[in-house]
C-alpha cells in the first residue's frame, strides 16, 4: 500500500477542471491541519463585487509537485497571492491556483490571498444572502482544497450593512460599528469539510431559546403573525427532541459548538445539514392553521434529518463523494426513529411506506435507474448523484439490513462506527467491515445486489388450494429486466379472510421459496402482498381484492395495495388506468388515513393527467371532481378535507368546477371546515390562470394580496409563464436561456411546471428541445437538485409518442452524453414513455 501511495504523490495529479479523485488522494498524503481565516466585505447592494481576504494555514509534507488549490473563477477574481509572507505570481490554470512546491517549507505553511468572491454560490437576493456549497461548490466563492476529506477549522469575519443578522458555523466572538456597516467576529469553528462552511447574512428576525440547557437561535424572514404564532415553539421543541433522541442512541453528546438554524425562503432543499447553522426552506419549518397533519409530519421528519447529519455527515463524513448516499441514507434513517418518538401519534410504518417507496420505485422501474453507490472521478459530476434512489431506495434497503441483524445489533455497530471515526472519514466499506462483525450474515453479498447494482425485483406466486385449505404457496423472484438476480429480503402477505387476516412472512433468500407457514390454513378470499410495507419490488395483486379494498383494516396493509396497483398499472399488468382511476375515486370517502389519502389523491391526479388521453380527460376529470367535493363535504377531518379540496382544485376541468375555485378565490371564502391562508389562494389564483378563466387580471389581483415580500416577488416572476398570451410565454421561456434569470431555482422550476400543464402542452412542446440544449449548462451552473427538477418540470405532463420519441432522438443524436445526464434525462421521461405505450400503442 505505502508503495503505490509514493507513485500516486511522484506521479503528479494533472492539471484539469474540478476536483479529481487522483488529485484528492495526492493532496490528503501530502496537506493536513487546515485552518481557514476568511474576510467578506459584503456591500447592500447585490450586484457589486464583494472583496475578500483569506489565509490558509496547514501542514505539508515535501513533495516535487506543485500544490493545487481550488478556486472555479476567472483569474481577474485573483489580486494577490503571497506564501509564507513572500509574494509570488499568480499562476492559474483550469480553477486552479499553483503553489510552486519551492514556495513551500516541510512543516506549517501559510497562504494568503486577496480576491473577490465568487457569486455562483453566494444566493444573493436584495437584502439578504447565504451560501450552499454542497458538493464542490465552496470553491466557487473562496480559493480552497474542496474534497470531503481535508477537513479544516473556519474563522469567518463579516462585514455587512448595519441592521442585518448574521449566522454562520461558530459562535460570535465580538463585532463593532462604524458608520453604516458592522463587522461581526466569529470564532474559530470546530472541524468540518469545505461543503458544511456556511453564512447567511441578510434582514433577518433572530428568535432565541433555551431548551434542555441548550441556546438555539433561529433566522427568519416570515412576516405571517399566525404562522409566527404557530410554527416557533413546535420548531424549537423538535430540535431539541431530536437532539435528546440521537445523543441516547448514539452516545455521544452534541458534537459541536452551537446549535443554531435559518429559515430562508425558496432555499433550494429542503434543508441542509450545515455544522451548527443548519438552513431550511422556510415553508417547511412556518405552517398556518390550514396546515394539514401530512404537512406537520413532514416537517417534523426534516427537523429529524437535518439534526441527525450532525451525527451522520458532520461528525463522521464520507471520504470522498461516492459514499455521499451513506450520509443521506442515516439521515433518513435516524430521522424515522426520532419521528416515531417526538410525534407519536403518527404511524411511522405508514409515513415510512408513503414518503419513500413511490419515490423509490419512480427512479428504480425506469431505463435511467442508478445504484445507490456509484463511481465518481470527479467532484464537479458528484451534485448528479443526488436524487430518489440516495434519499429513498436507501432507507428501504437499510430498514431490511436492521431487520436482517436485529434493531440492538444495528444500533451497537453504528455507535462503533461513530465513536471509531468522529471527526474524520469513513467508507461505506468501513461501516460494513464493522457491521459484519454483528452478524452472521454474509453482507458482502448482500451488498451486492442492494448498493452496487440498479433496479428492483419483480415477483410472482402460486397458491394451491385442497379441500378449502391453502396446500402450497410458493413466491418467486427475478429481476425486473428479466435477469435471475436475487435480492435478499424478508416481507409479508397479509391472507384475508371474511372476519380476520394473518400474515405470513416470506424470508426471500432464493429465487423461489415455499412458505410452509401457510400451509393448512383456510384459503383466503384473496392476498396482499407487502403487506407490512417492507419489502422492495413489483409485487403482484390479487384481482379479487379490487372490489375490497375498503375492507383492509390495516392502514400499512391498505398503502402497499394501493402502491402495488398504481405500480401494475404503469407496467401494464392486471389494471388499466380508467379501471384504476374508478377505483380510486369510489375510495375518496372512505380512506381513514390522512397518509393514505395523500397518497391516493396524488396517483389518482396523475391518472387523470398523465395516463388518460386528452380527448377522454375531461369526462374523468368531471367525475373525480364531484367525488372529490362529495367527500370533503362529508368528510369531518381537517387534514383531509384539504387534500381532497387541493385535488378538486388540482383537477378542475367542468365549468362548475371552475367557477365554483373562481368565486371561492375571488370572496376569500373557503368551503366550510376548509382553511385557505395566503399560499393557498395564491395557488388556487395560478391553478384559475393556466385554465384561461375568462377574468381579468386573476394574478395582479392576488399579487396585490400578498403581504410578504419574498412571496410577492415569487409569484411577479411566475406570471409571465402564466400570461394567456403565447407570445410573452414564449418570452418567458426565452429568458431563461440567460444564467442570471435563473438564480431562484425553485421560480423556475414552479414556474416550467405551469408552463408545461398538461392544458398549455400544444403550445409548450415546441419548449422541449431548448430546455433539453440547456441541460448541461443547468448542471454546471445550478445547485444539485436543478437538474433533475429542471426535467421533471418540462417532461412530466407530456404523454404523447412524439415526446417520448423527441427525447429518444436527443439521447440517439449524443452518444457521448454524459452518462449521469443521460440517466436524469430517462428518469424524468419515463412517465411519458410510459403513458404513451398504455395510452396510444
Amino acid at each position: 500500500m505505502s508503495f503505490c501511495q509514493s507513485s500516486v504523490i511522484a506521479q503528479s495529479p494533472s492539471v484539469e477542471t474540478g476536483v479529481s479523485q487522483t488529485l484528492a488522494k495526492a493532496r490528503k498524503q501530502t496537506i493536513s491541519k487546515i485552518a481557514y481565516a476568511l474576510k467578506f466585505d459584503i456591500p447592500a447592494q447585490k450586484n457589486q463585487p464583494i472583496p475578500a481576504m483569506e489565509s490558509i494555514r496547514f501542514d505539508w509534507a515535501k513533495n516535487a509537485a506543485p500544490l493545487q488549490l481550488d478556486f472555479k473563477e476567472e483569474r481577474a477574481h485573483l489580486q494577490t497571492v503571497s506564501v509564507n509572507g513572500k509574494p509570488i505570481s499568480v499562476a492559474f490554470e483550469r480553477e486552479h491556483i499553483l503553489i510552486p512546491a519551492a514556495q513551500l517549507k516541510p512543516g506549517t505553511n501559510t497562504i494568503s490571498i486577496q480576491f473577490t468572491a465568487g457569486n455562483l454560490s453566494l444566493n444573493r437576493n436584495d437584502d439578504y444572502l447565504y451560501t450552499l456549497l454542497v458538493p464542490d461548490r465552496a470553491r466557487t466563492v473562496f480559493p480552497c482544497f474542496d474534497q470531503p476529506d481535508l477537513k479544516a477549522t473556519f474563522q469567518l469575519s463579516l462585514t455587512v450593512p448595519n441592521g442585518w443578522q448574521s449566522m454562520t458555523n461558530a459562535p460570535v466572538q465580538d463585532s463593532s460599528v462604524a458608520g453604516n456597516r458592522k463587522t461581526v467576529n466569529f470564532q474559530t469553528s470546530d472541524i468540518i469539510p469545505t461543503y458544511l462552511f456556511s453564512f447567511v447574512a441578510g434582514k433577518f428576525t433572530a428568535v432565541s431559546r433555551m431548551l434542555n440547557n441548550r441556546p438555539m437561535t433561529l433566522l427568519h424572514r416570515e412576516t405571517d403573525t399566525t404562522k409566527i404564532r404557530l410554527s416557533l415553539d413546535p420548531i424549537f421543541k423538535l430540535h431539541a427532541d431530536a437532539l435528546t433522541f440521537l445523543e441516547a442512541y448514539t452516545q455521544i453528546p452534541y458534537p459541536f459548538k452551537k446549535f443554531d438554524f435559518a429559515a430562508i425562503p425558496d432555499f433550494q432543499y429542503g434543508g441542509m445539514e450545515h455544522v451548527g447553522a443548519i438552513d431550511y426552506r422556510l415553508s417547511s419549518l412556518f405552517l398556518d392553521n390550514g396546515a394539514t397533519r401530512d404537512q406537520k409530519l413532514s416537517r417534523a421528519t426534516l427537523i429529524a434529518h437535518e439534526t441527525a447529519h450532525m451525527w451522520f455527515g458532520d461528525m463522521v463524513t464520507m471520504r470522498w463523494f461516492d459514499d455521499v448516499w451513506l450520509k443521506e441514507v442515516f439521515a433518513n434513517f435516524m430521522a424515522d426513529k426520532i419521528t416515531e418518538v417526538s410525534t407519536p401519534d403518527a404511524n411511522y410504518d405508514l409515513q415510512f411506506v408513503v414518503d419513500h417507496f413511490p419515490a423509490a420505485y419512480a427512479v428504480d422501474r425506469t431505463e435511467g435507474a442508478n445504484p445507490i453507490g456509484q463511481p465518481l472521478a470527479n467532484l464537479q459530476e458528484a451534485g448528479t448523484l443526488y436524487g430518489g434512489i440516495i434519499y429513498h431506495k436507501a432507507p428501504i434497503m437499510m430498514r431490511q439490513l436492521e431487520r436482517l441483524m436485529g434493531k440492538t445489533a444495528m444500533r451497537d455497530g453504528l455507535r462503533q462506527y461513530l465513536k471509531k471515526y468522529a471527526f474524520s472519514n469513513a467508507t461505506w466499506a468501513d461501516l460494513i467491515g464493522i457491521l459484519d462483525t454483528y452478524t452472521p450474515t454474509d453482507l458482502e453479498a448482500w451488498n451486492r445486489v442492494w448498493v452496487n447494482e440498479t433496479g428492483r425485483p419483480t415477483f410472482s406466486y402460486q397458491l394451491d388450494q385442497k379441500e378449502g385449505k391453502i396446500s402450497r404457496f410458493v413466491v418467486s423472484q427475478k429481476g425486473e429486466d428479466g435477469s435471475s438476480r436475487l435480492w435478499p429480503q424478508g416481507f409479508e402477505v397479509a391472507l384475508v379472510y371474511p372476519d380476520h387476516v394473518d400474515e405470513v412472512t416470506v424470508s426471500m433468500t432464493q429465487a423461489q421459496v415455499t412458505v410452509p407457514e401457510a400451509v393448512g390454513k383456510p384459503a383466503p378470499l384473496f392476498v396482499v402482498f407487502n403487506s407490512s410495507g417492507q419489502g422492495y419490488g413489483l409485487f403482484p395483486v390479487d384481482t379479487a381484492m379490487l372490489s375490497k379494498l375498503a375492507t383492509l383494516k390495516n392502514p400499512v396493509t391498505r398503502a402497499s395495495a394501493y402502491i402495488n396497483l398504481f405500480e401494475n398499472m404503469q407496467s401494464g399488468h392486471i389494471i388499466d388506468p380508467v379501471r384504476l382511476g374508478t377505483i380510486y375515486q369510489n375510495l375518496l370517502g372512505n380512506e381513514p388515513e390522512e397518509l393514505n389519502l395523500r397518497l391516493l389523491t396524488s396517483q389518482l391526479s396523475d391518472i387523470v393527467w398523465n395516463f388518460t388521453k386528452p380527448d377522454k380527460r375531461s369526462a374523468l376529470a368531471t367525475s373525480v371532481e364531484q367525488a372529490a367535493w362529495q367527500a370533503m363535504e362529508r368528510e369531518t377531518a381537517a387534514g383531509k378535507k384539504k387534500l381532497l379540496f387541493r385535488l378538486y382544485q388540482n383537477i378542475a376541468s367542468s365549468t362548475v368546477a371552475k367557477n365554483r375555485l373562481y368565486t371561492i378565490w375571488n370572496e376569500q371564502k373557503a368551503p366550510a371546515g376548509v382553511t385557505l391562508t395566503e399560499d393557498d389562494y395564491t395557488s388556487l389564483a395560478l391553478a384559475l390562470a393556466v385554465r384561461d378563466y375568462p377574468a381579468e387580471g386573476i394574478l395582479a389581483k392576488q399579487l396585490s394580496r400578498i403581504k410578504n415580500p419574498d412571496r410577492k416577488k415569487r409569484l411577479d416572476f411566475m406570471m409571465p409563464a402564466l400570461s394567456s398570451n403565447v407570445a410573452e410565454r414564449d418570452a418567458f421561456f426565452a429568458s431563461l436561456a440567460t444564467e442570471t434569470n435563473r438564480e431562484r431555482e425553485a421560480w423556475v422550476t414552479a414556474a416550467l411546471g405551469y408552463l408545461h400543464h398538461p392544458l398549455r402542452a400544444q403550445t409548450s412542446a415546441k419548449y422541449l428541445v431548448k430546455s433539453l440544449d440547456l441541460l448541461e449548462e443547468i448542471q454546471r451552473t445550478g445547485d444539485i437538485f436543478f437538474p433533475e427538477s429542471w426535467l421533471r418540470s418540462i417532461l412530466s405532463s407530456y404523454q404523447t409518442p412524439e415526446t417520448a420519441q423527441l427525447v429518444r432522438k436527443f439521447l440517439a443524436d449524443r452518444p457521448t452524453y454524459n452518462p449521469r445526464l443521460r440517466a436524469k434525462l430517462l428518469q424524468a421521461a419515463d412517465n411519458s414513455f410510459r403513458s404513451s405505450k398504455l395510452l396510444y400503442q
